[in-house]
């Protein structure tokens, strides 16, 4: 398997539980320096602020489908950035979102250092 398809699989079996109301599979994958930026929030967020934040919708978010657009991975050294275009369709009706995942080698398996989802402009 090359790092692409870890990368990209990694992210999709986590989008999978999210869509299902399960942010773990993010949780499970985050650095602990992972920041993130998200719409709905004033600022950047650290660990604790995102557990804190998945955890006040847990069990609230349905994605009955989604697709990852055009997703690339750029590859340097033992880190990694996955852009995509995210398309789904559930409890909150149909969304496209903006992404940015970079991660981190740690050892054998990947970490999430960085999230950025956005809204696009019409």
């Amino acid at each position: 398997m090359t790092v692409e398809e870890e990368i990209i699989g990694l992210e999709t079996r986590a989008l999978e539980r999210w869509g299902n109301g399960d942010p773990d599979g993010f949780l499970e994958l985050c650095d602990p320096e992972v920041t993130y930026f998200d719409p709905f929030s004033k600022g950047r967020l650290d660990l604790d602020a995102l557990r804190a934040l998945y955890e006040s919708i847990r069990g609230q978010v349905r994605i009955d489908s989604f697709q990852l657009v055009e997703p690339r991975v750029q590859v340097h050294g033992d880190l990694a950035i996955l852009t995509f275009r995210f398309v789904s369709r559930g409890s909150e009706g149909s969304l496209n979102w903006h992404t940015t995942e970079v991660y981190r080698r740690c050892g054998a398996c990947w970490r999430i250092l960085h999230t950025h989802w956005s809204l696009p402009r019409d």
